[in-house]
């Protein structure tokens, strides 16, 4: 069943159905009839998007840009089937994701090395190159706008170094990709949102991290909008909990540095003991093992992530 989630100004968010629900969202702003669509997630995500099109009253022609926040695939993997089912449309992207656009072949095969290509290609697809001539490599500070509503791209690396955050003017909201962390709605208690940082997967940089939270909370946004998952308020909090939490993943990290073939593996149980500390702090209501099935994947992944960075970019 589509789900489509209603915010104010023209705002939306549907359900990619990667992998599982409530864990990838594309985001859609809509003025007069013109189309944003930030982030693709992967290609069997298309039919999901044009169903919310038609649900909208709308069609592939109103499609005036697609926005990737950055070039990992659960974000961009399913942008080249939609550039092509969206004529009009150009690709908005970090100068530094752009030429994987062109051809990401690399990008595709990189996934395929880690999951295996028969996973890769049953997740992914098979990689659609988007032409150069529709591609826009926007840098820190460029504006674009639909029907007259501009909006602004804010570089900010620390989980990757192509990403771009997107701030609407009209709603003061900014839709953060991953750089403003994770926040799944089955942790939510009385509506009170949640959040962890993501330190996956080759490019996390803790103080530019830190940066880029700030930068975002320097606009002072009442709501952002996340790809895993959707609308969160209660930013400037969320913010603070992410510095917390961005240093205690660090520190994790650093306990295990000298822990040989095992590190990995002991960083994850520090991130679990750490998630054990969060549950009982944020009152999750969850019982231990149905909050662990929800985080699995991405503690994981963490875990990965941190140890790359003690061996390729930590001083």
């Amino acid at each position: 069943m589509l789900e489509l989630l209603r915010y104010d100004h023209g705002i939306y968010a549907l359900d990619s159905g990667y992998i599982r629900p409530q864990l990838a969202a594309i985001h859609f702003i809509v003025e007069n009839d013109q189309v944003v669509i930030i982030d693709t997630a992967s290609h069997t995500s298309l039919p999901r998007v044009l169903e919310a099109l038609q649900v909208l009253g709308l069609t592939p022609a109103n499609v005036a840009y697609v926005f990737l926040t950055h070039i990992h695939l659960d974000h961009a993997g399913g942008a080249g089937a939609m550039m092509q089912a969206f004529p009009e449309a150009r690709l908005v992207v970090h100068p530094r994701g752009a030429p994987h656009m062109v051809d990401p072949t690399k990008l595709f095969a990189a996934v395929g090395a880690v999951y295996g290509q028969e996973e890769a290609d049953r997740l992914y697809g098979h990689p659609v190159p988007v032409a150069a001539d529709r591609i826009i490599a926007a840098g820190d500070g460029y504006i674009f706008d639909i029907a007259g509503r501009p909006l602004l791209c804010l570089d900010t690396p620390g989980h990757a170094r192509h990403h771009l955050c997107l701030r609407d003017t009209l709603s003061g909201g900014i839709f953060t990709g991953d750089i403003f962390g994770l926040s799944f709605r089955e942790l939510d208690v009385d509506g009170r949102p949640s959040v962890i940082p993501t330190t996956t997967p080759t490019q996390f940089d803790p103080p530019v991290m830190h940066d880029s939270i700030d930068q975002i909370l320097s606009y002072q946004p009442e709501a952002v909008y996340l790809t895993h998952f959707a609308q969160v308020r209660e930013v400037q909090r969320l913010g603070g909990e992410l510095h917390r939490l961005i240093d205690a993943h660090v520190a994790v990290a650093e306990q295990a540095r000298d822990r040989g073939p095992e590190r990995e593996a002991w960083i994850a149980e520090g991130l679990w003991a750490l998630m054990d500390a969060e549950a009982a702090r944020q009152g999750w209501q969850l019982e231990r093992e149905q909050w662990r099935e929800v985080l699995q994947s991405d503690i994981e992944l963490n875990a990965q992530g941190l140890s790359y960075w003690l061996d390729h970019a930590a001083s």
